[in-house]
């Protein structure tokens, strides 16, 4: 049986009857530079919700939770030109490298998945993903981690520790680390990001103070709520950053304009976005792609 899976039904089989094909594909994968030439731009796209039990899309509450729709959905997104690669947490990269959807495309692995969406401890987010061993022995090219801070929990003191002792970890294997820092605050119970310029400018400075180097740690920030502060927001650090997507709901059209704004900013090297691409409110994964390629 070969390694590379030509069917869903085939790649279960394959997990089920040789796990080490996982490997063996890892292997074989041909790989790329994060960029590949000066000035470059990244769009990648990222599928690490359903690891921390966020499923949601727009009003559909188990939009990700259909695997093989996911999986169809992301090949395709993978396929159209223009798309750099993927985010997402080991079991969905382990899919696509079954499958033979990551040939020539750059692979980043979700690290900290146990902030699980809406639990009491979500700011307690314990590195559950990959590992930066994990990405090393997978010939994997970059990680993410996600820095939500909330100054009334405790919890984000653990995250912070963690993340620094990460981010150390990835520069000593020469790997980019792409951190996703929110100032957050509960609302009626519920986990808030503040997207406001004060707020995203501090979340900021502070992940591009964490650790004993930056010289590998990259941005992952959002528009903030107001798109004319993005360019003074972007000039707390000089670290090269990715723009995140998020949820925009139907009103895809406002977040490409922002997108497309931000992206002419010196310090903005591209975008990573996931659900609205994949999910888009018309089901047309392939124009939100082209769509945010062409930005």
């Amino acid at each position: 049986m070969s390694a590379v899976a030509a069917s869903v039904t085939e790649l279960v089989r394959l997990r089920a009857e040789r796990p080490e094909a996982v490997a063996e594909a890892a292997a074989r994968r041909r790989r790329r530079p994060l960029l590949r030439a000066g000035g470059d731009r990244l769009m990648i796209i990222a599928a690490d919700h359903p690891a921390r039990g966020a499923l949601a899309v727009g009003g559909r509450a188990l939009a990700m939770a259909n695997r093989v729709e996911l999986l169809d959905r992301l090949r395709l997104a993978l396929s159209r030109p223009g798309v750099d690669g993927v985010l997402a947490s080991a079991d969905v990269l382990e899919d696509l490298l079954l499958l033979g959807a990551l040939e020539g495309k750059v692979v980043m692995g979700s690290m900290n998945r146990g902030g699980l969406a809406g639990a009491a401890f979500e700011l307690d987010d314990r590195f559950t993903g990959h590992r930066p061993e994990d990405l090393v022995r997978h010939g994997f090219d970059a990680g993410k981690l996600l820095l939500r801070i909330d100054h009334d929990d405790p919890g984000s003191l653990d995250t912070l520790h963690s993340a620094a002792r990460t981010i150390d970890a990835m520069a000593a294997h020469r790997l980019p680390v792409f951190v996703e820092p929110f100032l957050c605050r509960r609302v009626d119970g519920r986990l808030r990001n503040d997207l406001g310029a004060t707020a995203v400018a501090t979340s900021i400075a502070i992940a591009s103070g964490l650790a004993g180097t930056s010289a590998y740690t990259w941005l992952k920030v959002p528009v903030t709520e107001n798109p004319d502060d993005m360019g003074p927001v972007m000039e707390t650090s000089t670290l090269p950053a990715v723009l995140l997507g998020g949820d925009v709901g139907g009103d895809e059209d406002t977040a490409y304009e922002k997108w497309r704004v931000a992206l002419r900013l010196p310090t903005v090297r591209g975008l990573v976005v996931g659900r609205s691409l994949l999910y888009p409110a018309d089901g047309d994964v392939a124009r939100a792609v082209d769509t945010a390629v062409s930005l």
